[in-house]
């Protein structure tokens, strides 16, 4: 049993590789787009609410597979051609800004009224309130939610194999298919597993390091 772990390994490391690149990828570029759709999602013109409260309406609404299938079979159709690792991460990174837009707007509600207003009295511009006292609570507010969407996004990198990209899931499926045996997908199930724990050792430190909020 071990020569055949050792035999099967490399390709359920190399399709690990592939599922830390979704995750990490979109993790770095939907937190940063869901900040400002969240900002866009209380803001006084309200055009840009109405737009931005319909994409995440469209986001959330729809399954994330249906979304990859559209991006990567549909969108071809009208000519704009993605290739497979670009159609996924586009596709990721679109859902899960929404998602972390509606968990920030949140937190950003959850912020009293009378610090903005003291923050005014101390004659601090919008961008210092909101970088030095606003945000920093925020995260302490968002860091549990977020936390879930975090392992969340982990389970459903999986579904990039329906668009043909070597995953994880893939390269055990793969391997289960042709060797006729359940230990691919165990060691699936346990590099998961590994993956969500280190994830959720991160998200703890984090929110240790904002406990000074409260």
């Amino acid at each position: 049993m071990l020569h055949y772990v050792s035999e099967i390994l490399p390709s359920l490391l190399s399709g690990a590789w592939m599922t830390i690149k979704i995750f990490f990828w979109t993790l770095i570029a939907s937190i940063p787009l869901g900040i400002l759709a969240s900002l866009g999602l209380t803001s006084r013109i309200a055009p840009l609410r109405w737009i931005l409260k319909f994409y995440v309406w469209l986001m959330r609404g729809t399954p994330l597979l249906l979304q990859l299938i559209f991006v990567f079979y549909g969108l071809p159709i009208i000519g704009i051609i993605f290739q497979r690792y670009d159609a996924a991460l586009f596709a990721f990174i679109l859902n899960y800004t929404a998602y972390f837009a509606e968990i920030f707007r949140g937190g950003f509600q959850a912020i009293d009224q009378g610090q903005y207003e003291s923050a005014r009295v101390l004659r601090l511009t919008r961008g210092q309130t909101l970088r030095k006292i606003v945000i920093p609570q925020v995260i302490k507010i968002v860091v549990p939610s977020i936390g879930n969407e975090t392992i969340n996004l982990i389970k459903d990198s999986s579904l990039v194999y329906v668009i043909g990209l070597g995953d994880l899931l893939r390269a055990g499926n793969v391997a289960t298919a042709r060797d006729v045996t359940l230990l691919p997908l165990v060691l699936v199930g346990v590099i998961y597993l590994l993956m969500t724990a280190v994830a959720t050792y991160a998200l703890r430190k984090v929110e240790q390091h904002y406990r000074v909020w409260r």
